[in-house]
C-alpha cells in the first residue's frame, strides 16, 4: 500500500487498490480549488481564486489557461445538461457557461441584496442549483472585492430549475462552504468552517441534513469534526463515503461520522472531485498545486453524463 494512504477503519481497505498513487500534475496556482471534470472533453478544470484565473489539465495537453480572468472564480461542478457552473466571487453571483462560450448570470442577489461571494456549487438531480455564500469574496482585495455585506447571514441556497424560484435553504450554518448529497439524494451535507474566524467559538464540522422530496433540509446535525484543519470542499462515491478536505490531505468520513481513513497530501487540501469514464480517479486541488490519484471507490458526480 501506498505510504500516502492511512487505513484507520478496515472498511475503507476497499476504497483503494493496491497500486494507488499520489501524482501531482501542475503546480500553477496561488490558491487552487473548485476542480470539475468535463467529460466530453476529458478535461479538469479548477480555479485559482487568488490568481483571478482558471486551468485546464489533460492528458493530452497538460496544463492549459482555461479563463482568465475569472472574475474570481471558487467552486464549479456541471447542472444535467454538461453544463458548467461556477460560483463567481468578484461578481458575486452563481453563473453558467453555455454550449458556444457565453456567460449566463443564473442568480446574483436574494431579497434585492447581493450575496457575499458565492463560493461552491451543486446541482441535484431534479435540475435545482445548490450553493454557498460565505463572505471571504468580500472580506479584503485577494479573493474579490472588498466590500460590506448586504445580508445578515451566510446561508446555503437553492435555485430552482431554469432560473426559478430562489430561496435560502439553510440558514443555521455559520461559514458554509463545500457541499454535497448522499448518492441517494436523501441527504444534504454542509462544510462549516467558521473556525477561521471565530477561532473560540467557530466550527469545523460537516453537518448532515434530511433532505425530504420537494422539501427544505431538516434535521441538521453534525456529522464530524475535521481536523486538523478545516472542511472546505468534498466529494461522496456510491458507497456514501465522504472524501473531505482538510489540514493533512484527503479525509474519508463513514456516512454515520467515523473517520475511515486518509489520502496524505503535503499541501493543504483545498476540493476534489471524481473523475473518468469510472469515475475512480480523485483530483485533489491543495494549495499551489492539482493532484490525482487513481482508486477503487467510485464517485456519483458525473454518472448521469457518462
Amino acid at each position: 500500500m501506498s505510504a500516502e494512504i492511512e487505513i484507520i477503519d478496515p472498511s475503507f481497505a476497499d476504497a483503494v487498490r493496491p497500486d494507488s498513487r499520489l501524482e501531482r500534475l501542475a503546480s500553477p496556482a496561488i490558491w487552487a480549488e473548485g476542480p470539475v471534470w468535463l467529460p466530453d472533453r476529458d478535461v479538469v478544470v479548477f480555479s485559482d481564486v487568488k490568481g483571478n484565473r482558471m486551468f485546464a489539465w489533460s492528458e493530452r495537453k497538460g496544463l492549459e489557461i482555461f479563463r482568465q480572468p475569472s472574475n474570481y472564480n471558487n467552486g464549479n461542478t456541471l447542472d444535467r445538461q454538461g453544463r458548467l457552473v461556477s460560483c463567481e466571487h468578484g461578481r458575486r453571483c452563481v453563473s453558467r457557461t453555455e454550449p458556444d462560450g457565453r456567460i449566463t448570470v443564473l442568480a446574483e442577489k436574494f431579497d434585492g441584496r447581493r450575496f457575499n461571494s458565492p463560493n461552491d456549487v451543486v446541482v441535484k438531480s431534479d435540475g435545482s442549483v445548490w450553493f454557498t455564500d460565505p463572505p471571504y469574496g468580500i472580506a479584503g482585495d485577494d479573493e474579490g472585492y472588498k466590500s460590506e455585506s448586504q445580508i445578515v447571514g451566510c446561508w446555503v441556497y437553492r435555485l430552482e430549475p431554469d432560473g426559478g424560484r430562489l430561496e435560502a435553504a439553510v440558514v443555521d450554518v455559520q461559514r458554509p462552504n463545500g457541499l454535497a448529497f448522499s448518492p441517494d439524494e436523501s441527504i444534504l451535507y454542509v462544510a462549516d468552517m467558521s473556525l477561521v474566524d471565530f477561532p473560540r467559538l467557530g466550527r469545523r464540522q460537516i453537518t448532515a441534513y434530511d433532505l425530504p422530496e420537494g422539501g427544505n433540509p431538516v434535521n441538521g446535525r453534525k456529522l464530524a469534526d475535521i481536523e486538523p484543519g478545516i472542511p472546505d470542499g468534498f466529494r461522496v462515491d456510491r458507497e456514501g463515503r465522504i472524501f473531505t478536505s482538510s489540514d493533512d490531505g484527503i479525509q474519508v468520513v463513514s456516512p454515520a461520522g467515523r473517520l475511515l481513513g486518509k489520502i496524505k497530501v503535503p499541501e493543504r487540501v483545498s476540493n476534489c472531485t471524481f473523475a473518468g469514464r469510472n469515475e475512480d480517479t480523485l483530483y485533489i486541488t491543495a494549495t499551489t498545486s492539482l493532484y490525482r490519484i487513481r482508486l477503487a471507490a467510485r464517485g456519483v458526480q458525473y454518472s448521469h453524463l457518462l
